[in-house]
């Protein structure tokens, strides 16, 4: 195996993982929506549920992004896959920013309004 062969395994598992994170995680928020469900907390579950699967997918499009670095700029950089990468950054950058307003209400750089501690309660 050489090591562009080595790159390109090592970019497809970091993009499994990414995959798995989401999956495992709207899987979690599902199981707990669920679980307020039955417990009468109707609206608790829908809130819980939509932070949990914005959460994954946040996590999720970090490690895919990962992934693609390391595809593009360990194998021979061209013009050509750095504008392809670039492009790809931009549009799962746009999508983190869009859930993270989504979820917090709020713009990354502004902050939520509310403290470190608040933001990772139990009640998430």
């Amino acid at each position: 195996m050489d090591v562009r062969q080595a790159v390109d395994v090592l970019g497809l598992l970091i993009d499994l993982v990414g995959v798995a994170v989401m999956v495992a995680g709207i899987a979690l928020a599902t199981g707990l929506a669920l679980r307020m469900v039955f417990a009468d907390d109707r609206e608790g579950a829908y809130l819980r549920f939509r932070r949990g699967v914005g959460r994954s997918i946040l996590v999720g499009i970090e490690i895919l992004v990962a992934g693609d670095i390391i595809r593009t700029v360990a194998i021979e950089p061209t013009f050509d896959s750095i504008i392809v990468l670039g492009g790809i950054v931009l549009i799962r950058t746009f999508l983190s920013f869009s859930l993270e307003v989504e979820l917090t209400g709020s713009w990354p750089w502004r902050g939520s309004g509310r403290s470190p501690a608040s933001v990772h309660s139990k009640e998430d």
